[in-house]
C-alpha cells in the first residue's frame, strides 16, 4: 500500500515573516502556527484592544494593526513579552489619565457632543472607508479560514457594522446641515474679561483690544471692596493676577473683597501675565505693549462703564456678593447699582445679572436689560421681566435655542472657530468670546451643506463602499469559484495553491517545492480514494522529470525510500 501526500509549496511571505516577527519576535517560519490562540494570549489581545480605543495617537496603535494582520492571515496570536509589559503601562497609564481628565474638565464633556454634531457627516464618509477597507481582511480571514463559528461570526458582526455604517446617517443630525437661504445674521461677538489672550484679564488694557477687534459688548466679573467700591476681579483671592504676594505676603489668601480700594489700587495686574505668558502671546508684542501690560493696575467698575460709554457699547458683568464678615455684605447690590447710575452710560446698554433684590432693581432703573444665567421656564422669565439669558454652550442646543426666541441669547465661552460656526448655524445671537481676535477672521461659517447634497454623498458613498466589498470578497474568493466550476468534490488550500504553481511556467514562478512523498503502510488504512482525487486532477504528470507513468494501486514502488530526499 503507497501513502500518497501532496506536495507542500512554500512561497516568499515577507509580509508574514513581518508581522510575525515584530508582534510576536517570531522571525522563523517553525516557530510560526496556525493552532487556535491560547485564552492568555487572548487576554492580552483583549488588553491591547483596549490601550487601543482609550488611547490612539500611540504606539501601540500599529501593534493592534499587526494583531488584526495575524487573525486575518489565520497566524497564532504571541505577543512579545516586551511588548506585554508597554501595554499593560499603556493601559494603566490611559485609565489614569481618562480618569484625571474627567475630574478636571467634568462639565466640559458636553464639547465632545458638539464637536460630533459639526464633524458627523465627514466622520461617517471617514468611518465608512475604514471599514470598506478592513473588508480586505474579513474576507481574507473567512477565505483562508475553515468556516469556524468564530468566522462566521467575525464576517456576521462586520456585516452589521456595515449596516449601521450604511444607515448611520438617518441619525446625523446638524445645524450646518441646511440651506444657506435660511442663515442667520452673524452672531455679535462679546469681549469676555476683554481679550484676555492678547492682555492681562480684566485690565482697560484687555478691553480696549477688545474693541479694536469690533466686539459689541464687553463682559467682566465684579466684586465689592471693603468701603463699597465695585472692582473687576475673577478669583475670589489675589494672588494668581496681580502681584499681593509682593506688597501683602501674609494677605495672599485672603478674600479680594477685603481689601480696600486703595490697597487695590496699588496692586499690579500685569507683571504676572508677562511672567507666565499663559497664551504663548508674549513673545508676539512690541516693546511698548509690554511697558503697558507691565503697568497695569486692578480695574473698577466705573472705568470700564466710562470705556463703554465711548465705545458706545453694551455691558453685561457677574456680581459676586461680599463674605459675611464684609461691612457692605448687606449693601453690595445698592452699591453697584448706584455704580451704574452715576456712570451715565444707558441704562438699556447695562445687562444686571444679578437674582438678588431684582424686583427692587426693576424698580429703581426699569430701562436695565434683565438678564438671567439660568434657564427658566418662558412664562418664569416674563413674570420676572426677563429680556434676556446668558448660558453655557452646553445648554445651547437646537432646542434651547427655538426655546430662547422670545428673548435674547449669548452663549459663552466661544473661542474656537468651529464652535463658533455650529452657534451661528443654529441661530445664536450673541457669543461670549475670551479670543474676538480668533473669531474676527470668521466671516462666514466654516462649511454648510444642504441636506439634498448631503442626501447624495450619502447615497454615493454607500453604494461606491459596497462595490469595492463586493469585489473584495470575489476577488479573495477567486480560487474557490474556479474550483468549483471546475467540479472538484471538496475544497483544500493546499490543493488550490499546488494547481496554481502547476499551471504556472516553472521559470516564472519562484517558489520552494517538495517531492511527492511515498511511504510504506502497513495496515490496511490506504489512501486509494486521496491518489485517485490526485490522479484525477493531473498530479500524476507533474513529475518534474523524475516520476514515471502511474503505478497500480497495489502494487509497492520498486526501490522506494520511505525518508527520500527533499529537492531544494
Amino acid at each position: 500500500m503507497v501513502k500518497h501526500q501532496p506536495l507542500q509549496v512554500y512561497e516568499r511571505q515577507l509580509c508574514l515573516s513581518c508581522l510575525t516577527g515584530i508582534y510576536g519576535c517570531r522571525w522563523k517560519r517553525y516557530q510560526r502556527s496556525h493552532d487556535d490562540t491560547t485564552i492568555w494570549e487572548s487576554t492580552w489581545f483583549f488588553l491591547l484592544c483596549c490601550s487601543f480605543f482609550l488611547l490612539l495617537v500611540w504606539s501601540y496603535f500599529w501593534w493592534e494593526v499587526l494583531a488584526l494582520c495575524h487573525i486575518a492571515l489565520g497566524q497564532q496570536l504571541n505577543l512579545y513579552w516586551l511588548h506585554k509589559i508597554g501595554v499593560l503601562a499603556v493601559f494603566i497609564a490611559t485609565i489614569t489619565g481618562v480618569v484625571s481628565i474627567d475630574n478636571l474638565w467634568r462639565n466640559e464633556w458636553d464639547i465632545v457632543l458638539i464637536s460630533l454634531q459639526f464633524t458627523g457627516p465627514f466622520l461617517h464618509i471617514v468611518a465608512l472607508a475604514a471599514v470598506t477597507a478592513l473588508g480586505w481582511l474579513v474576507a481574507g480571514l473567512v477565505v483562508r479560514g475553515e468556516r469556524s463559528r468564530f468566522q462566521m461570526g467575525l464576517l456576521l458582526l462586520y456585516l452589521l457594522v456595515l449596516l449601521a455604517l450604511y444607515l448611520a446617517p438617518l441619525t446625523i443630525t446638524s445645524p450646518c446641515l441646511m440651506d444657506r437661504s435660511s442663515l442667520q445674521p452673524r452672531p455679535t461677538v462679546t469681549g469676555r474679561r476683554g481679550s484676555p489672550m492678547l492682555a492681562p484679564e480684566n485690565t482697560l488694557m484687555s478691553f480696549n483690544k477688545a474693541l479694536q477687534h469690533g466686539v459689541s459688548a464687553l463682559e467682566a466679573d465684579v466684586a465689592i471692596s471693603l468701603e463699597g467700591v465695585p472692582f473687576l476681579m475673577r478669583d475670589r483671592t489675589l494672588k494668581r493676577t496681580t502681584d499681593v504676594g509682593r506688597l501683602f505676603p501674609e494677605r495672599q489668601a485672603d478674600d479680594a473683597s477685603l481689601f480696600n480700594w486703595t490697597e487695590l489700587r496699588s496692586l499690579n495686574s500685569g507683571l504676572w501675565f508677562l511672567k507666565e505668558d499663559p497664551f504663548g502671546t508674549v513673545s508676539s508684542m512690541t516693546t511698548r505693549e509690554r511697558n503697558r501690560v507691565g503697568n497695569q493696575s486692578v480695574c473698577s467698575l466705573a472705568e470700564l462703564l466710562r470705556l463703554a460709554l465711548r465705545a458706545n457699547c453694551s455691558v453685561i458683568f457677574s456680581l459676586r456678593r461680599p463674605p459675611l464678615q464684609h461691612p457692605r455684605h448687606h449693601f453690595w447690590i445698592n452699591d453697584t447699582l448706584r455704580t451704574v447710575q452715576k456712570s451715565r452710560i444707558p441704562l438699556s446698554k447695562v445687562m444686571w445679572t444679578p437674582d438678588s433684590e431684582r424686583e427692587k432693581v426693576q424698580r429703581e432703573a426699569p430701562q436695565l436689560q434683565q438678564t438671567s444665567q439660568e434657564k427658566l421656564p418662558m412664562l418664569q422669565l416674563q413674570q420676572r421681566g426677563i429680556t434676556a439669558l446668558t448660558l453655557h454652550y452646553s445648554q445651547a442646543q437646537d432646542p434651547d435655542i427655538r426655546y430662547c426666541r422670545n428673548v435674547s441669547l449669548n452663549v459663552y465661552t466661544v473661542n474656537e472657530p468651529w464652535l463658533f460656526s455650529v452657534l451661528w448655524c443654529s441661530g445664536v445671537s450673541s457669543v461670549s468670546s475670551e479670543a474676538p481676535h480668533i473669531l474676527r477672521k470668521v466671516p462666514f461659517p466654516i462649511w454648510t451643506m444642504s441636506p439634498e447634497g448631503y442626501c447624495l454623498i450619502w447615497i454615493a458613498a454607500d453604494l461606491v463602499s459596497f462595490a469595492v466589498i463586493v469585489g473584495t470578497f470575489l476577488y479573495q474568493n477567486y480560487h474557490v469559484i474556479r474550483w468549483k466550476a471546475s467540479g472538484m468534490r471538496s475544497y483544500n488550500p493546499e490543493q488550490i495553491m499546488l494547481s496554481a504553481v502547476v499551471r504556472r511556467p516553472s521559470r516564472n514562478v519562484n517558489i520552494m517545492k517538495e517531492k511527492l512523498i511515498f511511504s510504506e503502510v502497513n495496515s490496511d488504512v490506504g489512501s486509494t480514494d486521496e491518489l485517485s482525487l490526485y490522479t484525477e486532477n493531473g498530479y500524476d504528470r507533474y513529475t518534474h522529470g523524475t516520476l514515471g507513468q502511474k503505478q497500480p494501486r497495489n502494487q509497492k514502488v520498486a526501490g522506494s525510500n520511505p525518508n527520500p530526499p527533499r529537492c531544494h
